[in-house]
């Protein structure tokens, strides 16, 4: 071959952090093929055992899942809720390792439908045992929770740990930039139905309509709207990824990954992880409403602050790391790409869920609620505006937090009705 011929080939396009919508792990490289079996090298079963357990350092916390399943049998509501608390937390990182193995041998399109389900799927087997058991606010404020906490502490810590060590850091502001603009669609589907109620609350209770069946409505209909915008945009972004390098300030080069288990242990993890995690969040949420009651607080509170830590912590660390190591973008798409993924895939798909199960799950959060989202949303896109950050930005970001966890510290519950935030009747609607 000619140097000519050489120099007009071109290099394989590399997926880099600033092309994936994706969660829990942004980096992929993966073929369209629909399974490759990588046979670098073959994988022993005891290589694949320590990697299992080395995999985090979080899976220490592991010694918890025996004793958290077995505490619901003897102990208290309260010992079975810390020790079920600390036992999803490795299996959280288990579950998304697994994934991220299984997808590596996949196409774009599984890979992509995995990583949406199991990357959300702690968030989502929590919620759905929520709401077998009519805990709708404690699913709401778990919604909102985990949005609030990506945008607000996790992207705090990582602007302001990084910060100490770089004075300033720069990310791809487009990226994030996109990923923080999509998440007003979210603010808009949530202001919606509390403007609506809002609006002709006064109306509806002097003429006895019921705004609770419009409310369902409202949120049913456009529930379908964010799964939609979040698949077009991912497939924009893989198809196109020229478009979102452009007015990238960081380059970040990443060596194909191959998986680190033989398949059939990757696919056994993932399904033993995910029933453990229904076991542990069964009897989390079974001790609920007797913890609320022995510590005095609300269900608004474990749903907004306690549950977000519980599946994303491990993941939490992770973006933290990335900042202290100048790998922003990393970093950002772990933070901005959760919430983004919460706020237009995981509720949506909440309020569909308790759609069939004939339990009034809405996008209808009162104006308290709605008005802290906005404000999150409002602040983060000014500060990743410009594609730099730095330690006073994050401090900004923690200290918001921190007064928003003191004042749902000392939110009633009964500011939402017994079936969530709905105004109205507390009867199912079918």
């Amino acid at each position: 071959m000619t140097s000519e011929q050489q120099s007009t080939i071109r290099p394989i396009s590399r997926v880099t952090p600033e092309n994936s919508f994706n969660r829990p792990n942004p980096s992929f490289s993966r073929t369209n093929s629909s399974f490759q079996s990588h046979p670098k090298h073959k994988i022993t079963i005891g290589q694949g055992l320590k990697t299992i357990v080395t995999c985090s350092f979080v899976n220490f916390l592991l010694v918890f899942v025996p004793i958290g399943i077995a505490s619901h049998f003897v102990w208290s509501s309260t010992v079975t809720f810390i020790m079920n608390f600390l036992a999803i937390i490795p299996l959280a990182k288990l579950l998304g390792f697994a994934t991220e193995d299984i997808a590596l041998r996949t196409g774009e399109v599984i890979g992509g439908l995995l990583n949406a389900t199991f990357g959300n799927a702690v968030e989502l087997i929590i919620s759905i045992i929520s709401l077998t058991q009519n805990l709708v606010v404690v699913v709401q404020a778990s919604m909102l929770g985990s949005i609030l906490s990506n945008l607000l502490l996790v992207l705090g810590m990582c602007f302001w740990g990084g910060g100490y060590f770089y004075k300033v850091q720069r990310f791809n502001q487009t990226v994030a930039q996109t990923s923080a603009s999509l998440l007003f669609i979210s603010v808009a589907s949530l202001l919606i139905p509390a403007s609506f109620y809002g609006s002709i609350m006064e109306d509806a209770s002097e003429s006895g309509l019921d705004l609770t069946r419009d409310i369902l409505k409202i949120s049913r209909a456009t529930s379908f709207i964010g799964p939609t915008v979040t698949e077009d945009v991912k497939n924009k972004v893989t198809n196109d990824p020229q478009d979102v390098e452009q007015g990238s300030h960081q380059e970040v080069k990443q060596e194909e990954e191959v998986p680190q288990l033989p398949a059939w242990m990757a696919i056994a993890l993932l399904l033993v992880v995910t029933v453990l995690v229904g076991v542990c969040a069964e009897f989390l949420v079974s001790a609920i409403e007797d913890v609320t009651e022995a510590w005095g607080i609300s269900e608004t509170f474990v749903g907004l602050i306690l549950l977000p830590i519980v599946g994303n912590a491990a993941e939490h660390l992770t973006a933290v790391t990335c900042a202290l190591k100048n790998k922003m973008d990393l970093a950002l798409g772990v933070a901005v790409g959760s919430s983004m993924q919460i706020a237009l895939l995981v509720t949506p798909l909440m309020v569909i869920i308790g759609w069939g199960m004939n339990v009034e799950m809405s996008l209808y959060f009162n104006i308290y609620e709605t008005a802290i989202l906005f404000i999150a949303v409002i602040m983060v896109n000014y500060l990743i505006m410009d594609g730099e950050s730095n330690w006073l930005e994050g401090l900004m970001l923690v200290a918001i937090y921190i007064v928003i966890a003191i004042s749902f510290y000392y939110y009633p519950d009964e500011a939402n009705s017994s079936t969530g935030s709905l105004p109205t009747n507390n009867s199912t609607v079918s």
